[in-house]
């Protein structure tokens, strides 16, 4: 079998699909899959239509030898990737880690609903509307729609796409072999979170909470090469995921694989992975007490802390990587 694989980024560029796309580059050939990768990364530098145009004209040419195209997100590959498989006569996959038109109405145009209401409540802005159509619509001319979580596949269902033409396959986690630390000072309580700047991880709240502490120490992992931010969560003395929102909690799991202890909000996305108490601690989102409050319980209880980390390591095996790829082999052979 022949893949088409449209990304929105590649190594060294940052972010989940650069990491996802380059897992399957690696991964899926040891399933008799062969891929071609498409780049959005090398038209980027084009005027807005014209590199939208180049990048179909791309995708398409690299479809029509290949038996299936999977697109690594809804809207700025997703459409073109979309146009190309229908052309190309070849059957079309879309993966979809979260709700494009959502993230960019909080960061673009004023949005303050959470993701659960956004997509119940008709939209005013004309650009966010067209946003939902565009994904929408790539979602609905799927053969098939993967999503990383079940929270995403009750948001896909509301946008519309039926429950059956939904495949929920976790993203695999695969760690370096090797995992510098850094060295820290003498009494220092790290904190370290991980992410992109965007409104709805809270890393304001954090930073606000540690600056109350003379001996606490903040660092966000944000645009950095993946084995640093690693090294930062390996360092520290607990990760703190305090979110609003999640389409799929990749830092949390890494943060959990690597034996970190985790402390993050109490969503529906976090508590499918954290049992209070057990493997991590949680916090209702927004407040700022609950969240000092867990800081200081693993403080005061580093061994505590340790014991809950440990049994959240041993867990993370439905986030491996051979599960990622078997169950996503599985998928695009059986169309």
């Amino acid at each position: 079998m022949k893949l088409v694989i449209a990304t929105p980024l590649y190594p060294p560029e940052i972010g989940g699909p650069a990491t996802y796309s380059r897992l399957l580059e690696e991964g899926l050939p040891m399933k008799g899959i062969e891929v071609e990768l498409v780049k959005f990364s090398e038209v980027r530098h084009l005027p807005k239509l014209i590199r939208h145009y180049v990048y179909y004209r791309r995708v398409l040419r690299a479809a029509r030898g290949a038996d299936a195209v999977l697109a690594l997100d809804p809207v700025s590959v997703g459409l073109p990737a979309m146009k190309a498989a229908k052309k190309a006569g070849k059957p079309f996959v879309v993966k979809i880690v979260g709700d494009y038109a959502w993230e960019q109405g909080v960061q673009r145009f004023g949005i303050e609903q959470e993701l659960d209401d956004f997509v119940q409540t008709p939209q005013k802005s004309f650009f966010v509307r067209r946003l939902q159509e565009i994904q929408t619509r790539v979602a609905a001319a799927a053969t098939r729609v993967v999503v990383p979580s079940p929270y995403l596949q009750d948001i896909v269902i509301e946008w519309g796409i039926p429950k059956e033409n939904i495949s929920v396959i976790c993203n695999g986690i695969a760690l370096p072999s090797q995992i510098p630390t850094f060295q820290k000072k003498d009494g220092e309580f790290l904190i370290v979170s991980a992410g992109r700047r965007v409104p709805w991880k809270g890393f304001e709240a954090i930073e606000r909470v540690a600056e109350m502490h003379t001996d606490w120490r903040t660092f966000i992992a944000s645009g950095l090469p993946r084995i640093e931010a690693l090294s930062w969560m390996k360092t520290a003395d607990v990760f703190v995921l305090n979110s609003r929102y999640e389409g799929f909690p990749h830092a949390l799991i890494e943060a959990m694989t690597i034996g970190t202890p985790v402390i993050a909000t109490d969503t529906r996305f976090h508590r499918a992975l954290i049992t209070q108490g057990e493997t991590g601690l949680l916090v209702s989102p927004g407040d700022d007490s609950a969240l000092e409050q867990a800081l200081m319980e693993t403080r005061r209880d580093p061994s505590a802390a340790r014991a809950r980390a440990l049994t959240a390591e041993k867990r993370m095996n439905d986030f491996s990587l051979p599960h990622m790829l078997d169950a996503t082999a599985r998928l695009l052979k059986s169309l």
